[in-house]
């Protein structure tokens, strides 16, 4: 069997490489930036496993309690057992408590910094990947049999087929631009400031999201019975108020959520991430498929896009493993995860846009949502099945 190529090295792309090792494929995975190395207790950012965290569905814990890493994960990670929706200056609130779903969690929360550098340590352990990084990719062509990756590794020239390539190089993907696939693009003109803090009362395992004027905010717990992570949505051009002295933020935090988490006693250096939708109009052209965010970027609400992006990486091991390498493969692959991925970017639009709209009435009609989604039977488990990507 031939070498499957990636062109991204992030934490889709290192997570589809150890997926595609475990079913005895050989992969090339090249990536833009120079790898950490790591020392033993040090958590160094990468461009790619950065400041923020990901909440990871129930769904995505099986993927890789499959791929034999999940121990290793879990020493990072917090379990989700309850979820608490409110909207700023609104009546209705509701609540999902794991017991009452008879589920273990509803996810788990862990810092990509984390996370990437797990899958980093696996991938370069692995036999069965050869890890090129510090490479950049500038050129990419293909016929009926091969695509054929040029790129410029300092002063040398790689040039390098296969049968395959998954392009997972980002929103801003070389590889598909150089195909030709549009994008349809839209700027929620905001910029997403993440953190972590300290609270005056323990966690509990309790996950908040709290939607206010500005956009959905999240507060979810992490390692540490008093440290949670923030995701605060501020509009973009304003973020940088936020970014210097500790107080003012620790300040806002506490008059968004009152005293729901305690006293906001300390925070962490602050970073700021432009929050937009790009989804590519295609996925599948000819020997190549796009993964991850350089197939679709959503907003960040209810961390929906990481997992997202984690189970179309599941469903492509599959066909790859069940069929042979062909564009055809390709196409009914990219069907097969359509409807998924459609409801997902659906659901986290409509949540951004619907909740940042003002109107009375609309803020009437959304509180009353949120009382009704506490009493009307059947609803619970339905959204609780969605957001653990068990319905997928």
């Amino acid at each position: 069997m031939q070498d499957i190529i990636i062109v991204g090295g992030g934490m889709v792309g290192l997570s589809l490489a150890l997926m595609l090792a475990k079913q005895k494929i050989q992969v090339k995975l090249l990536e833009a930036i120079k790898y950490p190395e790591y020392t033993e207790q040090e958590l160094t950012y990468h461009s790619s496993f950065d400041a923020r965290n990901s909440a990871l569905s129930r769904r995505s814990v099986q993927i890789y309690q499959k791929l034999g890493l999940w121990e290793k994960l879990q020493q990072h990670a917090t379990p989700i057992l309850q979820v608490h929706i409110t909207e700023e200056g609104g009546f209705g609130k509701a609540r999902l408590l794991a017991e009452q779903e008879k589920v273990e969690s509803f996810g788990q929360v862990i810092e990509n910094a984390w996370l990437g550098r797990v899958l980093l340590t696996q991938v370069r352990q692995n036999p069965n990947i050869e890890l090129i990084d510090n490479v950049q990719v500038t050129q990419l062509v293909q016929d009926n049999d091969t695509v054929t990756i040029t790129a410029k590794q300092g002063d040398q020239t790689l040039q390098l087929s296969s049968a395959l390539v998954v392009a997972a190089d980002g929103r801003d993907s070389f590889c598909r631009k150089a195909l030709g696939i549009g994008v349809d693009e839209h700027d929620y003109e905001q910029v997403a400031i993440v953190t972590t803090v300290q609270t005056s009362k323990p966690h509990n395992h309790v996950g908040f999201e709290r939607f206010s004027p500005l956009g959905p905010l999240a507060l979810l717990p992490l390692p540490g019975e008093y440290r949670r992570s923030v995701v605060f949505p501020v509009v973009k051009g304003t973020e940088q108020q936020w970014l210097g002295e500790d107080q003012p933020f620790l300040d806002l935090l506490q008059k968004t959520y009152g005293d729901r988490a305690g006293r906001f006693e300390k925070t962490g250096r602050r970073f700021c991430y432009p929050l937009s939708q790009v989804l590519s109009h295609k996925q599948a052209v000819g020997r190549v498929v796009l993964m991850g965010n350089a197939a679709h970027t959503i907003h960040p609400v209810a961390g929906q896009g990481f997992n997202l992006c984690l189970r179309d990486a599941d469903v492509l091991v599959r066909y790859l493993t069940e069929h042979e390498w062909t564009p055809e493969t390709l196409l009914a692959y990219e069907q097969s995860r359509l409807k998924d991925q459609a409801r997902v970017i659906k659901f986290c639009d409509s949540v951004v846009r619907g909740f940042s709209n003002n109107h009375p009435l609309l803020k009437f009609a959304r509180n009353a949502g949120l009382l009704a989604f506490d009493f009307v039977p059947g609803i619970k488990p339905l959204v609780a099945n969605y957001a653990m990507g068990l319905k997928a």
